[in-house]
């Protein structure tokens, strides 16, 4: 059955404390949004909706760089959860199949949880969870698996309040079903808003059937604050770490190490400590991250190394036996097998062949101030200590570069090129060059007394 979701994300999150959207805040270096999004696309949903609200131009734009394929509408005026699903109904037409309802700031609910939703033959169904504290939770008020209705926390009795089997406000209804529904919403209740909760209700009233299905209360949690915004950050890593050791990664030191949303490692690496992962990164099985390396938006391949205190940056490509070393930075590079670059070196905008030597203190210069240039270094080249390639230049395979040259132009295949200054030596100047520089130093003292 076809499958489409719809993800709110309209609330300004004024216990945030902040301008930004509530949805944007990120978890794993990612915004709320994002996470949603994750466990809905799993589904291989037709359709992807968004509704947005406050700042709805920075959810546009959030939304366009985590998935090209969803839809954005307004929530102009944030009327309440059966209002906000009303606004997407129009972006459905023609659709036929299940609507998945989430939450933008809800990012815990797994794939495997919202298959559950799918395979309920009820006509709406329910995502609850049993409460330890139930709060301010809406009811669900159930005979078993069947659900009879939603008690929202503010319209509760004292005996309605009393039951633990709280709603995470996820729901899966039929897609003409929910139009028809949410279109007759009554707004009768102590907040003036249109609760989506009250679909289960209408539906029952028709005699259409309904039904709760269960998850961990873990996997409901919602944002709100920052101080929960940071218990889901532990939350997060602590999850992904106990995946990573369950799938044969090597974590020295596991509290130490953080991941990002979409972190990929395979089996038998080894991560070092205090090791930071950003968005996009994969690490490729046997390959070895050493302590306090940073990687963002790059690809290492089988049996690399690197650091210790390395940079990958977004498009770093490093191929098989690629070995970086300490205090080196790649970015938008492309380093074929073989390739060592061990020391103090920035490689950007760069390709590199197979068993290339780059020396310590070398630096690609791709800025020219307006534009970026590329650099091309061929296979089984040795580029001297604190060679500056100045791009756009090309290295021919076999080349040598002199250490402390500066290079402008293309050197061929199998070349040595040297663009050092002319040194010059003056013989017994040092002695009267160090007699001048301390009588300078004691004068200047002398007038500060």
């Amino acid at each position: 059955m076809a499958v489409a979701l719809i993800v709110l994300a309209a609330g300004q999150g004024t216990r945030m404390n902040s301008d930004l959207p509530k949805v944007l805040h990120r978890l794993g270096a990612a915004p709320l949004l994002a996470h949603a999004l994750a466990a809905g696309r799993a589904l291989d949903p037709a359709r992807v909706i968004v509704v947005a609200g406050h700042e709805a131009d920075l959810v546009r734009k959030a939304v366009a760089r985590i998935d090209s394929t969803a839809e954005v509408v307004l929530q102009a005026e944030q009327l309440g959860t059966g209002h906000a699903v009303a606004q997407a109904i129009p972006a459905l037409a023609g659709f036929e199949g299940r609507v998945l309802v989430l939450y933008g700031d809800t990012p815990f609910i797994c794939a495997e949880t919202l298959e559950a939703l799918l395979a309920s033959p009820a006509d709406v169904t329910v995502l609850g969870f049993e409460a330890r504290e139930p709060g301010r939770y809406g009811r669900l008020i159930a005979d078993g698996a069947t659900l009879d209705r939603i008690v929202e926390f503010k319209d509760a009795t004292d005996e309605e309040l009393a039951i633990t089997l709280c709603n995470s406000g996820v729901m899966c209804v039929e897609s003409g079903l929910l139009s028809r529904l949410v279109a007759t919403l009554p707004n009768d209740n102590a907040a003036g808003e249109y609760y989506l909760t009250d679909v289960v209700g209408a539906a029952r009233a028709e005699g259409l059937t309904a039904a709760v299905v269960t998850c961990p209360e873990s996997e409901t949690l919602g944002i709100n604050t920052r101080a929960e915004l940071a218990a889901a950050e532990s939350q997060f890593q602590a999850r992904m770490r106990a995946e990573a050791l369950e799938n044969g990664v090597t974590l020295t030191a596991p509290d130490t190490v953080f991941f990002a949303l979409g972190t990929h490692i395979g089996r038998d690496a080894v991560i070092g400590p205090n090791v930071v992962f950003g968005p996009g990164v994969t690490v490729e099985s046997g390959a070895e991250i050493m302590a306090f390396c940073h990687l963002e938006g790059c690809h290492v391949s089988r049996g690399a190394t690197v650091g210790p205190f390395a940079r990958l940056r977004p498009g770093a490509e490093l191929a098989e036996d690629v070995h970086v070393g300490n205090f080196v930075e790649i970015k938008n590079s492309i380093l074929d097998e073989g390739v060592k670059v061990g020391h103090l070196t920035y490689i950007g905008d760069t390709d590199i062949g197979e068993f290339t030597n780059v020396g310590a203190g070398t630096v690609t210069c791709n800025y020219d101030g307006v534009m970026k240039h590329r650099t091309t270094i061929g296979a089984n080249v040795f580029i001297g200590s604190d060679t500056m390639l100045v791009a756009p230049v090309t290295i021919g395979a076999g080349a040598l570069t002199g250490s402390g040259s500066v290079i402008t132009d293309d050197v061929p295949e199998g070349a040595v090129a040297l663009g050092r200054a002319k040194q010059v030596v003056k013989p017994g100047l040092a002695p009267k060059l160090f007699e001048m520089l301390r009588a300078e130093k004691a004068r200047r003292t002398k007038g500060n007394a």
